[in-house]
């Protein structure tokens, strides 16, 4: 993507009612007016918070919303010229049940209150394979306990990945660290059983992963 169409994106990712984009100093030091409020002054209802972490192009924060009307659903990513695929789409689209926030996923328990967040999507993160790279693997022991802090006490996360290696390495940290697993596929669309919201919905690198072959992977799990 050219420059000129990113300065393009970030603009209008501005004029968009549904996009937040806080600063860092605004989140850190805790005057970061939506944490706790999202309900009430972001989507004016009481319906229940659904968060998608690394949301990239926003398609899967999109179709979940037109899926459950029913629940609210954040997309979430560093990435504003990506999201604002998404973010247009549902403005496009009347979606008023899904938005958009710009930050880094480690500031996650200082946007959302304790207890705010009903679920929580993990789709297609970079696995971190190097041993040096461990601590932004989305779902290590630090982010876990990052989540838990804004999860209801029955809070649900869903982790939806093309990395066997991501997958593997997920089911054996939950189980060594007594996290309850509801539900584990390592490959969704050969293996029959994976919920209607896991198959039913197919991001563009999602695609990519199929053509090559890869096997998708989908892990549903409560944090204890």
């Amino acid at each position: 993507m050219g420059s000129k169409n990113k300065l393009k994106r970030f603009r209008e990712n501005e004029t968009f009612a549904n996009v937040i984009q806080p600063t860092r100093e605004e989140v850190t030091e805790a005057t970061f007016p939506l944490k706790g409020k999202w309900n009430d002054d972001f989507f004016k209802n009481t319906n229940p918070i659904v968060l998608e972490l690394g949301c990239g192009k926003g398609e899967y924060s999109v179709n979940l919303g037109k899926m459950y009307p029913e629940k609210n659903f954040i997309g979430i990513d560093i990435k504003g010229a990506r999201f604002w695929r998404g973010a247009k789409t549902a403005i496009e689209e009347g979606i008023s049940n899904v938005g958009f926030l710009r930050t880094q996923i480690e500031l996650v328990d200082q946007l959302f209150a304790e207890n705010e967040v009903s679920e929580i999507w993990i789709t297609f993160p970079d696995p971190q394979i190097k041993y040096k790279r461990t601590k932004h693997r989305m779902t290590n022991t630090q982010f876990l306990q990052r989540y838990k802090k804004i999860l209801k006490p029955d809070g649900i996360m869903h982790l939806k990945t093309d990395s066997e290696f991501m997958h593997g390495y997920t089911l054996g940290l939950l189980h060594g660290e007594g996290h309850e697993v509801l539900y584990a596929n390592h490959n969704v669309y050969r293996n029959e059983g994976a919920p209607a919201e896991v198959t039913s919905i197919q991001t563009f690198y999602e695609n990519q992963y199929l053509e090559q072959g890869k096997p998708i992977t989908y892990i549903k799990f409560k944090i204890a």
